[in-house]
């Protein structure tokens, strides 16, 4: 990491001060935010940090003057850009000022960019807003953004609609419009929550770069202390709305003092594989031989395209262990967790499931093997129907299946305990609970058909890294307790290195490289392998030693 250009007596880009914001009567504290003081000076990148809730996201939306009107209001404290207070700017100053001089990268580009705008036309939208320019010029300009930030072929993307590109290109397409007018201060909310190990590695790295070539005060948004190794020069770390360490970011990092702190870097997976205890000789619940998955599709002028998401993919899994499947967005792994469990059809290959053919069931067969294989999908926000309350939810399959009502909320309560879930929630509605306690709920419906193999889709991707510890603890004990094999699909590596016995490493379709998952990680025999393992961010942190430097 550079030093940050904030020489004794700078004046701070960004100086915040006893800010506080109200929460809504009712709410679980009173105040979002509370006496908070933050600096973000020219040339460095200060990175807060904290659980959800615990404010940060806030904090950047008072900045940006884009807190919900009517759910969240200032009570006190000044912000002050290059000394201007924003929270005494009247409405129509604060967009002039927005894109100007303060610009936000937010989390999920699908949702920040407009479905039916072209690319070119949305980062020149605040050129058009803010200066003259001709439609030559601002093209040029447009282009020129372009290639700052690493877009390939910008005279095709130009025209290109956000749908049409990946997700590391959307974000790159969403820094390109916060830099449009070289803004003095730049925020980024989680940009890289959402993406792959070696994606988010360039976009962290593009934005390091451009924060250094224009020396401007970044305020990064996190959960993740490896992007703060990866990228921070300062650390503040909020809990509950405060502020309750800051300070250098090695400091932070390898001498924390709170124990808030402690428990955050704590609950970072290693990526040293912990010690697995495997029993080769375990009946195989899972086998696929040649699994194979072509996407075809054609429009009314246009020939027919064929797409191969799986090609000749053959892996097993015993029964008491967790095979991950690993690599980047488009690599295949969500493709093979869906045909192995009937929710697509594989165009080639065998997949057997204790040693019957699951691959060629009727529907009729299929309906009555599916309950020996469950799944726990990546967002459980999505996974329950927020109009029934858990308890149906829990309790439906079973029922489906043949068994007493009386006995299927019988066996829901006894879940529910199993997960950490209190048994007078069975009645509540999905949003009544966290995120994490709603994944938990997703894990007990999975386990009320008692099933003999569990696929888990990126089971703890979002969520935050103390609740990821958790739901992860608690599949490891699912797994031992119910003798289960589970198929893992990560694309975090730490993740894997803690929960997998065994590794398929998947690029383009193909598994290219399978094995023990301490094989595999110290000693990767394939390209591939060792650039995914090179990109994860923090990787020189021992962080399951309490952020000790290896």
């Amino acid at each position: 990491m550079s030093a940050p250009a904030n020489p004794e007596g700078d004046v701070p880009v960004l100086r915040i001060r006893e800010l506080t914001v109200a929460l809504p009567p009712g709410a679980d504290r009173a105040h979002a935010v509370e006496d908070i003081d933050l600096d973000v000076h020219a040339g460095e990148i200060l990175c807060v940090v904290g659980e959800s809730g615990s404010g940060k996201s806030v904090t950047a939306q008072a900045v940006m003057g884009l807190l919900p009107r009517g759910q969240l209001r200032p009570v006190g404290g000044e912000i002050l850009l290059q000394g201007e207070d924003l929270l005494a700017a009247p409405r129509a100053r604060l967009r002039g000022l927005r894109g100007s001089r303060m610009a936000m990268i937010f989390q999920e580009p699908m949702t920040a960019l407009n479905p039916v705008m072209s690319i070119g036309r949305q980062i020149a939208e605040a050129l058009t807003a803010h200066i003259r320019l001709t439609p030559r010029a601002r093209r040029a300009r447009v282009l020129s953004l372009m290639e700052s930030v690493r877009l390939a072929a910008p005279e095709h993307l130009y025209k290109a609609y956000p749908h049409q590109i990946s997700g590391g290109q959307r974000q790159r397409v969403m820094i390109a419009m916060a830099l449009a007018l070289e803004p003095v201060l730049l925020i980024a909310d989680e940009p890289t929550t959402a993406l792959d190990v070696t994606t988010q590695a360039r976009i962290l790295a593009l934005i390091r770069e451009i924060q250094a070539a224009r020396d401007t005060g970044v305020l990064f948004i996190t959960h993740d202390f490896g992007v703060v190794a990866e990228i921070a020069d300062r650390v503040a770390v909020m809990q509950s709305g405060r502020i309750v360490e800051t300070g250098d970011a090695h400091q932070i990092l390898s001498q924390p003092e709170h124990p808030y702190t402690r428990m955050l870097i704590g609950a970072v997976p290693s990526l040293a594989p912990a010690p697995r205890d495997t029993d080769d000789g375990a009946p195989v619940v899972l086998s696929t031989e040649g699994l194979s998955k072509t996407y075809s599709g054609h429009g009314l002028l246009r020939r027919q395209r064929e797409v191969v998401a799986a090609k000749g993919v053959s892996i097993q899994v015993r029964r008491g262990q967790t095979l991950g499947i690993v690599g980047e967005s488009g690599s295949g792994k969500s493709t093979v967790a869906r045909c192995v469990m009937r929710l697509t059809d594989p165009t080639g290959g065998d997949i057997s499931l204790g040693g019957s053919d699951f691959g060629r069931l009727g529907a009729r067969a299929l309906w009555a093997a599916r309950k020996r294989v469950q799944i726990v999908f990546q967002d459980p926000y999505r996974s329950l129907n927020p109009r029934r309350t858990i308890g149906r939810s829990m309790t439906e399959g079973p029922i489906n299946y043949g068994m007493a009502r009386a006995e299927a909320r019988a066996r829901a309560l006894e879940l529910l305990a199993l997960v950490g879930i209190e048994r007078g929630a069975i009645d509540r509605y999905p949003h009544q609970f966290s995120g994490g306690q709603r994944q938990r709920i997703c894990i007990a419906r999975a386990l009320a058909l008692e099933p003999e193999l569990l696929v888990a889709d990126e089971p703890v991707s979002a969520l935050d890294v103390s609740v990821q510890a958790q739901v992860l603890r608690l599949l490891d004990d699912v797994r031992r307790r119910y003798h289960l094999g589970m198929l893992f699909i990560t694309h975090d590596l730490r993740v894997a290195a803690q929960v997998c016995d065994t590794v398929a490493v998947m690029l383009a379709g193909e598994i290219v490289e399978h094995g023990p998952v301490a094989e595999v990680f110290e000693r990767p025999s394939h390209d591939y392998t060792r650039r995914l393992l090179a990109a994860a961010p923090g990787r020189a942190w021992n962080f399951g030693a309490s952020g000790v430097r290896e």
